[in-house]
């Protein structure tokens, strides 16, 4: 079976399977390596129905997210894709119908391949981290930008990472 096929059965897979566990944000994302090379994601997150530390500047809460990214060749290299999952902590602001909010998490990813774009990734097995800035209208939408990085922390040589920057907008069903 290809391995390009793979992926995305397994990303529908994973959002079918923590479909059970709450409501879903359905989320898109555009993206640029550090090589110029342009990515394109699509993941679901499932809110934790969770907060901690309220205040009257905001609270801490967060959500599981999993996804599908392609990973253009751009102008050398490879292209190639890769699925994710992370638990993610939101910093949420507090505000009426416009709320402002900064999220963190760590995670896991699987690579298609250990060659995307320019960077020899050393393995298909990456973590995830990433930090991500934006606004919340009315609790139903987000924009934001991100920036994510995968590497193998030294598991398979070479590490060389890769990174998204990324503009996201995501939509609660």
């Amino acid at each position: 079976m290809n391995k390009s096929f793979l992926l995305p059965l397994a990303a529908a897979l994973c959002m079918a399977g923590a479909g059970s566990v709450s409501a879903a944000d359905i989320s898109a994302a555009v993206g640029e390596t550090g090589q110029s090379a342009m990515t394109y994601r699509l993941g679901a997150g499932f809110d934790w129905d969770a907060s901690w530390w309220q205040t009257s500047v905001g609270r801490v809460t967060g959500y599981w997210d999993t996804g599908y990214t392609y990973w253009s060749a751009g102008d050398h290299g490879s292209s190639g894709s890769s699925v994710s999952f992370a638990p993610v902590f939101v910093y949420e602001f507090a505000g009426d119908n416009i709320k402002p909010f900064i999220e963190l998490g760590v995670g896991v990813s699987a690579f298609s391949s250990t060659h995307v774009g320019e960077k020899d990734m050393g393995g298909a097995f990456n973590f995830e981290d990433r930090l991500g800035l934006g606004l919340k209208f009315a609790g139903t939408e987000k924009v934001g930008v991100r920036v994510i990085h995968y590497s193998n922390a030294g598991i398979s040589p070479p590490n060389n990472g890769i990174e998204s920057y990324s503009l996201f907008y995501s939509h609660a069903l």
